[in-house]
């Protein structure tokens, strides 16, 4: 039997880091070697997080203790709030060199730092690993991500609105001025921490959006839209926030370019995704919805006809805490590790 790789996960306290014990716990390449919770330090897993009752798992412990140097792990996955991973990572890499690392966080997906400082507001504390960093989009770099030592694991929002458009921007089958992104996600997205604003009776009955004009994964989707077209592309991108626990639909307006009809930017990305496990591009006409692709980690993609003639609607769905966070960190590992990369993200979506 092949070796396993040991696998650190930092912020198992948080709903990525528990999606990630799940994912990791059914791969059959990996050992959970080291789970971090500062605030939870000392604590089982089951403690937290309760379905991990019948597990073995590592206790958790508080980052500052861990010796990398004297960790032994292959690969670690940083699942803690931005603004704090710029600083573990560079210790881990001062120490520990060899140990690759995915970072779910926002601190090295913005390649320009002063886009950083800017979209974060505060100056970005590591830009000589800035330079390493690989943005983790798989089914666009996946080339890179092969021999990437740090992947920058891209948000969920962005995820969802980068599939489906970036091969419509590299055919240049569609109007760059004329993409309106309209994105609503559960309540996973916003994390665990305790907020007023997302108790139940805050949220439940309602259905509202927020970010609007300012987003901060507006600077992801600049850098890699413009990336795809060549040029500068702004789009129009605003979030709404559902009383749901998982997922993310996109409802993204686009119009065809030079006589392109929906029907074309249908064949473009049926052509592009063809071959891929993770992303399924449905029959024209259809649409998905977030209760298809829950807990899965894949991405449904549907184009039907607008009834202003050359505009086309695309929706796109997936499920904010796999393919928009853990799934897709997973399907990152496996890449950089070598290993086959649907490997412990086969589960089929939960419905109902």
């Amino acid at each position: 039997m092949a070796k396993k790789a040991k696998i650190g996960v930092l912020g198992a306290s948080g709903y990525t880091g528990s999606e990630l014990v799940r994912l990791l716990l059914r791969h059959p390449r990996c050992e959970i070697a080291l789970l971090t919770a500062d605030r939870r330090a000392g604590q089982e897993m089951r403690s937290v997080f309760p379905q991990f009752s019948h597990i073995s798992l590592p206790k958790l412990v508080s980052i500052d203790g861990v010796n990398w140097a004297g960790a032994g792990l292959d690969l670690v996955f940083c699942a803690l709030p931005h603004g704090t991973t710029q600083d573990v990572i560079k210790r881990i890499v001062a120490a520990a060199p060899a140990i690759k690392i995915v970072d779910l966080s926002a601190d090295f997906r913005l390649a320009d730092v002063s886009a950083y400082e800017r979209w974060y507001g505060h100056a970005h504390r590591a830009p000589e690993l800035q330079k390493q960093a690989v943005y983790g989009l798989v089914e666009v770099h996946r080339r890179t991500i092969r021999h990437a030592k740090l992947v920058a694991n891209p948000g969920c929002y962005t995820s969802c609105a980068e599939l489906p458009l970036i091969p419509l921007i590299k055919a240049k089958a569609i109007e760059l001025s004329e993409i309106v992104i309209d994105a609503k996600s559960g309540m996973t997205g916003a994390g665990r921490a305790v907020k007023e604003t997302m108790i139940f009776s805050e949220v439940s009955e309602g259905f509202h959006a927020y970010g609007v004009g300012h987003h901060r994964h507006m600077a992801e989707l600049d850098q890699e839209f413009s990336a795809a077209a060549g040029r500068e592309v702004i789009v129009t991108f605003t979030p709404h926030l559902v009383p749901m626990n998982r997922g993310i639909l996109s409802t993204i307006y686009v119009r065809g370019k030079r006589g392109r009809t929906p029907a074309d930017l249908h064949a473009i990305l049926s052509k592009y995704y063809a071959k891929e496990a993770f992303v399924h591009v449905l029959p024209f006409g259809e649409t998905p919805q977030t209760r298809h692709v829950r807990g899965s980690n894949l991405t449904f993609i549907g184009v039907a006809n607008d009834r202003i003639e050359g505009r086309a609607i695309v929706v796109a769905a997936l499920d904010n805490l796999v393919k928009g966070a853990s799934g897709q960190a997973v399907q990152n590992m496996n890449l950089m590790l070598g290993f086959l990369e649907t490997m412990g993200l086969e589960q089929v979506a939960l419905f109902p």
